[in-house]
């Protein structure tokens, strides 16, 4: 699954290969997307460590309800921790800072839920975030995120709409629980 063995061989590849923070064109979309997940947006000056960063380096943080990014910061890093965010009871949120938790199964809806909000942000696509998954490497038995999402995700897709955030990847969908 996701980040269980990245190849840091790779690392100066996957740095170039997926989209950063800094080629976003829709702050104001990513800004609203968040505020609908209940967090907020930090951005860390490129010379600093990202607070609550789980994975170091370039990675996306959280803290609380507060989720923290630098200019190079992978798009599919950002959606990744605010879907965590998204999937967690009041209870965990409340303590919350760097390790999200939760089960295998909890992990594969963050990574659906990531797929499917990144068609929710101007630039930026379901079909690129499968490649920028690939090119990070997450790591699915099917060998790709595209073919894990189409064909091996049916326990990811039923544990978000059991949990109601089905419905909330629509452009205009309720705020989850």
């Amino acid at each position: 699954m996701p980040h269980d063995s990245l190849d840091p061989t790779g690392a100066a590849t996957k740095m170039r290969s997926v989209v950063r923070v800094s080629e976003l064109r829709d702050w104001q979309g990513l800004d609203a997307l968040l505020l609908q997940l209940g967090l907020q947006r930090i951005s860390v000056s490129p010379e600093s460590e990202i607070p609550g960063s789980y994975w170091g380096e370039s990675e996306a943080g959280l803290i609380g309800n507060r989720l923290y990014l630098r200019a190079d910061t992978p798009l599919h890093s950002v959606l990744h921790e605010a879907c965590h965010f998204a999937c967690m009871d009041p209870g965990r949120r409340a303590t919350l800072h760097t390790d999200a938790g939760g089960s295998d199964t909890e992990e594969h809806a963050v990574c659906y839920l990531q797929c499917l909000l990144a068609d929710r942000l101007d630039g930026y696509s379901r079909q690129r975030v499968f490649e920028d998954m690939d090119a990070w490497g997450y790591h699915f038995i099917l060998g790709s995120a595209h073919a894990w999402f189409l064909n091996d995700s049916d326990d990811a897709r039923s544990w978000l709409e059991v949990r109601g955030l089905v419905p909330f990847t629509a452009t205009r969908g309720p705020a989850p629980p």
